[in-house]
């Protein structure tokens, strides 16, 4: 009676008789290998979800910090705040955020103030507004930075 897990020793070229165990692995290996990587898939899917979301709220407070210096630029050649249109294309148009993720915003501006946002914008590539955290960023001429959303005091 043959034993199917095992082979005979001559098939691999050895001379001496006996039975040689098959090497490889198994379909039960195989199917306990791909459970754990699909676990650890899954444990690990939302934790790097919320790390993007949290690295790519930096890029609505540059946009911001940008805007601030060139109104105080600005502010410094005409004794006034201006209106996006008038900085030095610091954005580009429409006014985003250097990868996209954020649509900025200048309100208020005059003499003495201005106030600018930055509001997430959906598709792209990277897509902020599912971020429930923070959802809208601002920043005033007195330097005042706030955020608006469920988390808003830990956002900037």
């Amino acid at each position: 009676m043959q034993n199917p897990g095992l082979i005979p020793a001559a098939r691999h070229g050895r001379r001496h008789s006996g039975w040689a165990r098959q090497a490889g692995i198994t379909l039960l290996e195989l199917m306990m290998v791909m459970t754990i990587v699909a676990i650890l898939g899954v444990i690990a899917l939302p934790s790097y979800k919320q790390y993007s979301t949290r690295a790519h709220r930096t890029d609505a407070k540059t946009a911001l910090l940008r805007v601030a210096s060139d109104q105080e630029r600005y502010y410094l050649q005409f004794h006034t705040y201006g209106t996006l249109a008038q900085l030095s294309g610091s954005l580009g148009t429409p006014a985003l955020s250097e990868k996209g993720a954020y649509a900025v915003a200048v309100t208020a501006a005059d003499n003495t103030q201005f106030n600018a946002t930055a509001t997430p914008v959906a598709g792209g590539q990277f897509d902020q507004t599912t971020d429930a955290d923070c959802t809208q960023f601002s920043i005033t001429s007195t330097g005042l930075k706030s955020a608006t959303g469920a988390q808003a005091a830990r956002c900037w």
